[in-house]
């Protein structure tokens, strides 16, 4: 690479560089930003579960109930999952076909049990 210096008053101030060598030096520049947005990224992911995309198929695709597919998920009966939320297992039966919409302390409940956010189950 080939650099022109140009002073101002005894000191560089610019540096004047081909232009192919300045698109080669910015394409790295992004590339090193894009690692940095993906370091970022996976840094946060950590604190964060994931889940197997079956799970959101289930619930986005074949529209079944969230509250089901996450008790099953974790592998909990309607009747546990009743008995950690301090309700019935019919209740939970009723949320989970849809016949109920629940209010939103119990759905709260609910989803600490599942261990998730309100608007995962909602």
């Amino acid at each position: 690479m080939t650099v022109q210096i140009i002073e101002k008053g005894g000191k560089p101030d610019y540096a004047v560089i081909p232009y192919q060598d300045y698109k080669k030096m910015l394409e790295k520049v992004e590339m090193i930003d894009d690692v940095q947005a993906y370091d970022i990224a996976l840094e946060r992911a950590k604190d964060e579960e994931s889940f197997p995309s079956e799970l959101i198929y289930r619930m986005a695709i074949d529209g079944e109930n969230p509250i089901k597919v996450f008790r099953e998920y974790r592998k909990l009966t309607q009747a546990r999952l009743a008995e950690l939320a301090g309700v019935k297992a019919p209740y939970i039966s009723e949320l989970e076909s849809g016949k109920k919409e629940g209010s939103v302390s119990v759905l709260k409940r609910i989803a600490e049990c599942l261990e998730l956010d309100l608007d995962d189950i909602v």
